[in-house]
């Protein structure tokens, strides 16, 4: 699905260490978007997210982690979140605040996201941590659900054409 490139680049950011960007800061990348938790029980998929960063990140592509405590999964602070990412998992990609995914209150980022279709052809509500939208330049957007592993074929086959 190809959302309006310029709705996404408008929407306003804030990292976890409380820097201002946009979406569009990052328009001219190939984006992995997911939602994360550090408690979960697929939180070791920030491993293959960091694999994702390192294999791709020089070619034009990042991972934007987004914390959540929408499933009660989540670290209470930002500074507990970085530690835990960056001692666990090595995580080098950017992190931003801690947002809601559903609900009245979802992040503006999620509230546009959440309408592409899965491979299903379901859109709505984020079920769980680690759902995953690839945002490729222009706007498209492929969905792709918690338990799909980040470096499953379906998702890095959009990356690779994403960057071809």
């Amino acid at each position: 699905m190809t959302l309006n490139a310029t709705t996404l680049d408008d929407i306003e950011l804030t990292t976890l260490r409380g820097e201002r960007t946009t979406f569009g800061a990052f328009s001219d990348r190939v984006v992995l978007v997911v939602n994360v938790a550090s408690r979960c029980g697929l939180a070791p998929q920030y491993e293959k997210l960091e694999a994702l960063q390192k294999a791709y990140g020089d070619r034009g592509f990042t991972v934007l982690g987004f914390p959540s405590n929408q499933f009660l999964q989540e670290l209470g602070t930002s500074d507990a979140i970085a530690e835990y990412c960056s001692a666990t998992w090595g995580v080098t990609f950017p992190m931003m605040e801690k947002v809601k995914v559903n609900g009245a209150k979802a992040h503006p980022l999620y509230v546009e996201l959440k309408k592409t279709p899965d491979a299903a052809g379901k859109a709505g509500r984020i079920t769980w941590n680690f759902e995953k939208f690839v945002v490729t330049p222009g706007g498209h957007v492929h969905r792709f659900r918690p338990r799909t592993e980040p470096d499953a074929p379906e998702i890095v086959s959009v990356i690779e054409s994403a960057l071809a």
